[in-house]
């Protein structure tokens, strides 16, 4: 397929709102309407239960893999852009339609689990890429374990990761996609930083899911 089908494939991809979705079919709910009024995973695990949550978090983490692992394959490399700029072209055009999807009017998630399947997808060709998101994830789990805001955690990694693309020596390239969708999640955050400032943010109780804990 040409680059412009590829780039409408991958945002069609993002756009899909699955926990939305899921929340519709299963009980009914319209997740813009409950709890954080977000329309992704975790305001999806408030709503009906964290199994649940886990499967649309699962399935927004692919709609980030998709495009950067088989979508891109299947791409004709348009001139002057290499393979894998065109993953990094892909992966945002599935970002963006996570964050403004079509299918709700323009108003989607945050894109952190669909941001996080992008960078799975590229880290399966690059083990630095790997080993920066390996350590993000445990920098989101313990800040979350620690304080119980997904939001928090979701920040303070988005911040950090154009830090760590630039501590493995990543190249130029990629360092500027980390900044992109770095701001991307910022700005989709800026009503979270509002309520942890305003101490009226909803907390993520993960304590009591883990039994050592209980």
């Amino acid at each position: 397929m040409n680059i412009i089908t590829a780039l409408l494939s991958s945002y069609i991809i993002g756009s899909i709102p699955f926990a939305f979705l899921l929340a519709k079919f299963l009980k009914n709910t319209d997740l813009r309407k409950v709890g954080s009024g977000n329309i992704g995973a975790t305001n999806l695990a408030r709503a009906l239960g964290y199994k649940i949550g886990s499967i649309g978090l699962l399935l927004d983490v692919a709609k980030g893999i998709i495009p950067v692992v088989y979508l891109a394959n299947f791409t004709q490399q348009p001139p002057g852009i290499s393979q894998d700029s065109l993953r990094l072209i892909l992966g945002l055009a599935s970002i963006c339609g996570h964050n403004w999807t079509i299918f709700l009017n323009f108003k989607g998630g945050k894109g952190i689990a669909t941001s996080l399947g992008v960078l799975i997808g590229l880290s399966l060709k690059n083990i630095l890429i790997a080993k920066a998101v390996f350590i993000l994830g445990l920098i989101w789990f313990i800040t979350l374990f620690i304080w119980g805001y997904v939001s928090l955690a979701s920040i303070i990694v988005s911040l950090s990761l154009p830090v760590f693309f630039y501590i493995f020596k990543l190249d130029k390239t990629l360092i500027c996609f980390s900044i992109i969708i770095s701001i991307f999640a910022i700005l989709r955050h800026k009503s979270n930083i509002r309520r942890l400032l305003q101490h009226k943010e909803n907390r993520f109780n993960i304590k009591s899911k883990i039994p050592f804990f209980k």
